[in-house]
């Protein structure tokens, strides 16, 4: 199914017709984003964003930070 993207104010918009959103989305509910690596498909999701859209490359990185500035992020915090 193809929809046309519309200006909503200054962002944009894709309108999702009822015989698809029909009894699992409702005004307000939580919709996920997530672009391929290629950046030419989307993928939505319903919900919370969860734990296994994070990359174990952004843990090794989270945990090199934290051993090189840990000490100071943690006295900078307790100012």
């Amino acid at each position: 199914m193809q929809q046309k993207i519309i200006q909503v104010g200054n962002s944009i918009g894709i309108i999702i017709p009822q015989t698809l959103a029909k009894n699992s989305l409702k005004p307000g509910d939580v919709v996920n984003i997530e672009k391929d690596k290629s950046g030419e498909t989307y993928t939505f999701s319903k919900g919370k964003i969860s734990t296994s859209s994070i990359t174990p490359h952004f843990f090794s990185v989270l945990d090199r930070v934290n051993r090189q500035y840990g000490k100071a992020l943690k006295e900078i915090a307790e100012r």
